[in-house]
């Protein structure tokens, strides 16, 4: 049967989903300091490229001509994050792109008979034993057998950096929208921006320093009632650890076998307890309050200040207009950084973002010029 034109255009899909996979694995195994978990992305590229000939194969079949290998802005940017920052900066989102096309090619007949399914099934599984950063000394065949848990990727450093920066331009957008159509003074608008980007920093590295404070605290709190169970019942512990590695797809005498070796060193069984059944990681607990907030701090400040900088250098109308242009470049530029983690349109998220963020901002000028009318 002749390949239709739907037909053709998923051939070329799915061969750019895998052009741009392999490019992002080999980036991964460049900022990887790991020389086994190096290697291990390479395989996974060398997977991928695979597969992107399968692709290549059917389009040739069909009289088309695929053309020359290039990866999508999205995979070359995430590729030069990799290569500039480590492979683990770009780990949660690879973790969560495998874990939702897992099952892509179960339904598209072509992939019938190959092992296409389970190869990216096992991808899947792969990144996200590696998410778990498991310490407990499952090693080669054993790592690859087991499945660790879904994570979201909402812990991606780089996805809360777009989004912080995000908050910090809308508020302070929107802010000095709303003041400046009330009709207030120059001096009146650039002190209210200040104040609102010094208020809502502030806020947002004080939530930022309870919410990683409480989640230690909570953390700290049942390792210790793990460590206390650990000594005073070992035995229903060691199976209790024993049933997990079952559950993942150990057998019983590997299961038994690798939980025996981990009572023996009570640390090392702490450790795997508290992540396997508690989804704790003892060495970060949730990472450091003190760098949440100021983080939080810079990345608000950073994004309310786009919309500010026009009223320091300039007045009256030409401030407000360069106010709302330059917030709308940075609406537009984050929209489109969001595509890096959702992997939709750029053009069409940033035009999204430029949107929401301009109805918002033209609410509050609409308001605050109705309560300036109102009040005289």
């Amino acid at each position: 049967m002749t390949p239709s034109k739907g037909d053709i255009a998923r051939y070329r899909a799915n061969r750019q989903s895998e052009v741009d996979g392999a490019a992002q694995y080999h980036a991964m195994a460049a900022g990887e300091t790991r020389a086994n978990v190096a290697d291990l992305y390479r395989k996974l590229a060398a997977m991928e490229e695979k597969h992107a000939k399968f692709w290549e194969d059917r389009l040739q079949a069909a009289g088309v001509d695929p053309g020359p290998r290039r990866a999508s802005w999205r995979a070359r940017t995430l590729s030069w994050l990799a290569r500039r920052f480590g492979a683990e900066t770009i780990l949660p989102t690879m973790a969560t792109a495998e874990y939702t096309g897992r099952n892509v090619y179960v339904a598209q007949k072509e992939t019938s008979g190959t092992q296409m399914t389970e190869e990216e099934r096992h991808h899947a599984r792969l990144l996200e034993n590696l998410m778990t950063k498991s310490k407990t000394g499952v090693e080669g065949a054993t790592l690859g057998r087991i499945e660790g848990r879904h994570r979201s990727a909402s812990g991606n450093a780089l996805r809360a950096a777009v989004l912080g920066a995000n908050d910090g331009l809308c508020s302070n957008l929107s802010l000095l929208t709303g003041i400046a159509g009330a009709g207030a003074s120059h001096r009146v608008i650039l002190l209210t921006g200040i104040a609102g980007l010094l208020a809502g920093a502030c806020s947002m590295a004080l939530g930022e320093w309870v919410s990683v404070t409480s989640a230690r605290e909570l953390a700290t709190r049942e390792m210790s009632i793990e460590k206390s169970e650990l000594e005073s019942q070992p035995e229903e512990e060691r199976e209790e650890l024993q049933l997990i590695y079952e559950s993942k797809g150990l057998s019983v005498h590997e299961a038994k076998e690798l939980s025996t070796k981990l009572m023996k060193d009570p640390r090392s069984a702490l450790d795997a307890l508290s992540r396997e059944e508690l989804g704790i990681d003892p060495t970060d607990l949730g990472g450091s309050p003190g760098v949440a907030a100021l983080t939080s701090l810079l990345l608000f400040s950073l994004g309310a200040v786009v919309p500010l900088g026009s009223f320091f250098f300039l007045e009256g109308t030409s401030a407000i207009v360069t106010c709302v242009a330059a917030g709308g470049a940075g609406l537009f530029a984050i929209g489109s950084a969001i595509t890096l983690f959702t992997g939709r349109s750029a053009l069409f998220s940033g035009a999204r973002q430029l949107v929401l963020g301009f109805a918002a901002a033209g609410a509050t000028f609409a308001i605050g010029h109705a309560i300036g009318v109102a009040i005289g």
